[in-house]
């Protein structure tokens, strides 16, 4: 699993296999038993699994029987490996997990459109990373499969429409002001008027007021008081949880895959790893929040006084009579805590790897602020104080920089799914095997595990162009620069937001909020980089994170230098 058990936590035993089981021994009886139990499993899967067309197809050497190729691929930095292996392999490549076991490494675009979206639920999300949505927002809609992920989402969709996501663009445009002020009021008191912000402590906090009365009607004041309990506990809270796998971590993860689900959920809710203690500190303090939260939304209701935002609906939902829209008490909870993780991680971290490119290619700033201010001045000539939705669609550098931010930068790394029958992947590209065989599809097994490199995929150069290890977003605005493709992702044909069943549900309020972000934040400010710029790592944990080199346990980082925008021409 992505966090060690605790005698692992900074255990750099370089040695053999039996110094890793001793060590274990001595702390962790446990997970001896564990070893024992997925001994006996793994010479059952050998003994009972058949040669078959996944054993020609290329891929990379295994170094590590105990690790597999997982290393270079969880331990690096988010997308190096992939890409690498994309390059000399192509979309489909076969690696190494733990113990010798076989996976798939997907970019594939017709492969990838037959999982996420053909297939239905017949591709499934692996019970092990399963735990991993339940321990950081509950049984909710990130954990669900099958036909509780069916009903969970259906009850949820209706607050996640277009005109929904519109309705709250002067929701974005006042929490991005909040952050406007209190920079404003730091570089209006600062010796030469500028100040270096550490950029995703201030976002993270702004969009998590922001998703607070989006979703909610409720302000957290995240921004304003540094000291609020709800925005600390969950300021890098999958950085701490998640970042820097050891591999004792991700062996764990494979042995997991043999446990019960009761045994793991009993092993991970009593473990005293400080990295789990935590994820349950924010469990606490999110579930105390979201039940407040649900007793408001329902005393409203009762009284008559229900309002719009998401959680009322859901709040609503469940007075009704129609078991079929209704969510259990404990669902209801666990979907705010999904909201407030997916809702706000996503966009603080893709908010400040826009600024990062941003600080590394000035002119595409000025230009971008010039397209704002004429945008702005069409407005108040015809008498509006803010943005409308037509405005920020009629800005086209903005629309092409928000598609190459997300194409570029998808801040979910992966998706891992799991052939639950016997199935036929298509494919894009024909796979020449070790034999010579050329496949223009691809028989799987029952039990196949795949893993989905969204970052692989959105630098597909069949689709984004010859440069798309470039990050360039006028390739939005020449023709034929990027191909149509087969239909993937909800957004620009992306796989940033997944597609298919399992899409993003709240994809368009992600969209619009970046773009009300980025207009008020350019608006005001200049950026401009810090020495530190070219130490910035794209941290793996989970989601995508910046951090700096050689200063990991500092959490998220991207210091910027922030300054007062021109008014009027740039």
């Amino acid at each position: 699993m992505r966090w060690e058990s605790q005698s692992l936590l900074a255990y750099k035993c370089p040695s053999t296999s039996f110094c890793y089981v001793q060590h274990l021994h001595m702390e962790h009886p446990a997970l001896i038993a564990l070893l024992a139990i997925f001994s006996i499993a793994y010479a059952f899967y050998k003994a009972t699994t058949r040669h078959n067309i996944l054993d020609k197809i290329p891929g990379p050497v295994s170094r590590s029987f105990i690790l597999g190729n997982m290393g270079e691929l969880m331990q690096n930095q988010a997308g190096l490996t992939e890409f690498s292996w994309q390059e000399t392999y192509g979309d489909v490549v076969k690696f190494k997990a733990s113990f010798g076991m076989d996976r798939l490494l997907i970019s594939d675009p017709k492969a990838l459109q037959h999982i996420l979206m053909t297939s239905g639920y017949r591709w499934r999300k692996y019970r092990e990373r399963r735990e991993l949505s339940r321990l950081t927002s509950g049984k909710g809609l990130l954990w669900a499969d099958g036909v509780t992920h069916k009903r969970q989402r259906k009850v949820m969709l209706p607050g996640f429409g277009t005109p929904e996501a519109k309705n709250f663009l002067p929701l974005f445009f006042s929490c991005a002001a909040t952050v406007s002020r209190r920079w404003s009021d730091i570089l209006a008191t600062s010796q030469d008027r500028s100040y270096v912000f550490n950029i995703p402590v201030w976002i993270s906090r702004a969009t998590l007021d922001a998703i607070g009365q989006a979703a909610f009607d409720y302000n957290f004041g995240a921004t304003d008081d540094h000291e609020n309990e709800l925005g600390k506990v969950y300021q890098d809270m999958v950085l701490r949880a998640f970042g820097s796998p050891s591999t004792g971590a991700l062996v764990t993860l494979e042995l997991f895959q043999f446990l019960p689900t009761f045994l793991i959920e009993f092993l991970n809710d009593h473990n005293p790893n400080p990295r789990l203690v935590n994820i349950h500190k924010v469990t606490k303090v999110a579930n105390a929040v979201a039940k407040e939260l649900v007793s408001n939304k329902s005393d409203a209701l009762f009284e008559d006084k229900g309002k719009n935002d998401i959680m009322s609906l859901l709040v609503k939902a469940n007075a009704g009579e129609n078991p079929k829209a209704q969510l259990t008490d404990a669902e209801l909870i666990s979907q705010m805590r999904v909201l407030l993780l997916a809702g706000h991680e996503t966009t603080a971290n893709s908010l400040s790897w826009l600024l990062y490119e941003l600080v590394r290619d000035l002119e595409l700033q000025k230009k971008l602020r010039a397209e704002i201010r004429v945008t702005e001045k069409v407005a108040a000539a015809r008498g509006d104080s803010e943005l409308t939705i037509r405005d920020l669609e009629g800005m086209p550098l903005l629309g092409a920089t928000v598609k190459e931010l997300l194409r570029y930068h998808p801040v979910a790394i992966h998706m891992f799914r799991t052939a639950h029958e016997d199935d036929v992947l298509p494919l894009s590209t024909p796979i020449t095997t070790k034999t010579g065989e050329v496949l223009t599809e691809l028989p799987v097994p029952k039990g196949t595990r795949t893993v989905i490199s969204i970052s692989a995929y959105n630098r597909n150069k069949e689709l984004f162009g010859e440069d798309a290890q470039i990050f360039n977003p006028y390739r939005w605005l020449e023709p034929n620069h990027v191909k149509r493709g087969v239909s993937l992702g909800p957004f620009a044909n992306l796989a940033t937001f997944s597609g298919g069943i399992r899409s993003c549900i709240g994809w368009r309020f992600a969209v619009i909020e970046l773009q009300a972000f980025i207009v008020e934040l350019l608006s005001n400010f200049e950026f401009s980089a810090t020495p530190k710029i070219d130490k910035i790592r794209r941290e793996a944990a989970l989601v995508m994170v910046p951090t700096i080199e050689g200063e990991l346990e500092k959490g998220s980082q991207l210091p910027l230098r922030v300054t007062f925008a021109p008014k009027g021409g740039d």
